[in-house]
């Protein structure tokens, strides 16, 4: 796999970032229904709440939330809320293709993903723990960053892998995204996790991802 065309570095070791430059072509409109209830039914069978701790993935990424700072019995990865909330009953609502292919990906892997709307965020980039004083307006209100890991982009802070940034939300009118997939390096490998997010892709009629790359930072 590819490296991402843009600098990508790494304060926190342990973690690698899948990226891919989403799209929904032109005049399409997707319709990720099945591919949202594929997913859901996929996670019950294969999955329950009682052993989500201990799965590798999951605890590979409370271990790294811990070395950032954060507790993550506290502050959950997006991730980890996610499909809690499935397993205990929730379906994967409708809010936008490109969202809805992110939570797809994300109940899939158990890694926390995120997209941000084109022209949101600007390279380089820099995965690092929250400052003291660092907060940002996310989309469950505000949201104290410090401790927290962090993407941090040429503007601020983008995101982070427990609640979404307001700043690269997702409207209704987007058409293009970058998702960014955090995974815990030695676990879930970049190369895995970009099949998975093809064959999620390939499984919608309209949506493309003409571009997937991997970063990898440094051991943990």
């Amino acid at each position: 796999m590819d490296s991402t065309p843009f600098d990508v570095r790494f304060e926190l070791p342990g973690w690698s970032l899948l990226w891919a430059d989403l799209e929904i072509a032109e005049g399409a409109s997707p319709d990720l229904a099945p591919l949202r209830e594929a997913t859901v039914q996929r996670a019950r069978e294969e999955r329950t709440v009682a052993e989500l701790s201990s799965e590798p993935t999951v605890a590979a990424l409370r271990k790294l939330f811990r070395a950032a700072g954060t507790d993550p019995t506290r502050y959950r990865p997006a991730s980890e809320a996610l499909l809690r909330r499935v397993l205990k009953g929730d379906d994967l609502p409708a809010i936008h293709p490109l969202v809805d292919l992110n939570n797809c990906l994300s109940v899939r892997l158990a890694v926390p993903c995120c997209v941000m709307a084109e022209g949101t965020c600007e390279p380089p980039y820099l995965l690092r723990s929250g400052w003291e004083g660092e907060s940002y307006e996310s989309l469950r209100g505000p949201f104290k960053l410090e401790s927290r890991p962090l993407l941090i982009d040429a503007r601020g802070v983008c995101d982070t892998p427990i609640t979404g940034n307001v700043r690269v939300k997702v409207e209704e009118g987007t058409r293009r995204a970058w998702l960014v997939a955090y995974l815990p390096a030695g676990v879930l490998g970049v190369e895995e996790a970009g099949a998975v997010l093809g064959e999620l892709v390939d499984a919608v009629d309209g949506l493309e991802a003409p571009g997937v790359y991997g970063v990898e930072g440094p051991a943990g």
